[in-house]
């Protein structure tokens, strides 16, 4: 092999090496903007005047943010872990099952992801959008808002909702056939949703709430009202403290 032929075939190893470097970035990114798109999408498309499956109620929208989590994890389970939630990746740092140099992409990419999966959102449902005049509802289909403000509460809502979530996860199959895993994952956004979601909307994933946050705070949409970043403060806190509750647990568990 001649010197030029050995450079080009090093310069394409590298470019491959960088390229597999960025893949989890990339996986969390895609992965949550595709978890927002569907999720948020469900809400805006229950809830929203003119939509054509307005008043579907609240077991469609527990069902379509199972599917939410469950679709992206098939596609990027193998590239980064299907994370999608900076709590989960604070988790599973903090116990070793993941490097710590990871986790600042891992968060960033989340947010982004969420940020723009919102704004898809927005443009999708413009016209229902437009079309509906309640403040809070057009809110709702971003991000979270407690049935009965109650900042303990609400707060202890988020950390118990994420620790069932996370602990949930570190007691899957290690040895379940591929797919299972997720499939299970369903089951428990599922089962969350049901049993407390009627509490806070069970944001259990800072990224989840704030991304779409920021994108109802900066969109030009008609009649929107406040963006109420208040409350962020507990879906920011409250699931990172019941993630970080429940690999703690599992740790100590003599099993």
């Amino acid at each position: 092999m001649s010197r030029a032929e050995a450079k080009n075939t090093d310069d394409k190893n590298q470019t491959k090496k960088g390229e597999h470097i960025m893949l989890p970035y990339i996986a969390e990114f895609i992965g949550t903007m595709i978890l927002i798109i569907l999720g948020d999408g469900v809400v805006a498309n229950v809830t929203l005047n003119k939509s054509g499956m307005k008043g579907a109620g609240s077991i469609q929208i527990t069902f379509a943010w199972g599917l939410a989590v469950m679709l992206p994890a098939f596609i990027f389970g193998a590239a980064s872990g299907a994370h999608f939630n900076p709590a989960l990746t604070l988790a599973l740092a903090a116990d070793g099952s993941m490097a710590w140099s990871l986790v600042p992409g891992y968060i960033v990419a989340q947010f982004a992801g969420a940020f723009l999966g919102a704004c898809i959102v927005y443009v999708l449902f413009k016209g229902q959008y437009d079309a509906t005049e309640d403040a809070a509802t057009k809110l709702g289909t971003f991000c979270c808002a407690p049935s009965i403000p109650n900042p303990v509460l609400n707060l202890l809502s988020e950390i118990v909702g994420t620790f069932v979530l996370v602990f949930a996860i570190k007691g899957l199959p290690a040895d379940a056939p591929a797919g299972v895993g997720n499939l299970l994952v369903f089951g428990i956004i599922v089962s969350i949703g049901m049993s407390l979601g009627g509490l806070t909307g069970y944001a259990i994933n800072p990224a989840r709430d704030i991304g779409p946050r920021l994108a109802h705070a900066v969109l030009p949409i008609k009649g929107k009202g406040s963006s109420n970043f208040g409350y962020a403060a507990i879906t920011l806190c409250g699931p990172i403290i019941g993630a970080l509750l429940a690999v703690g647990l599992y740790a100590v568990i003599p099993w």
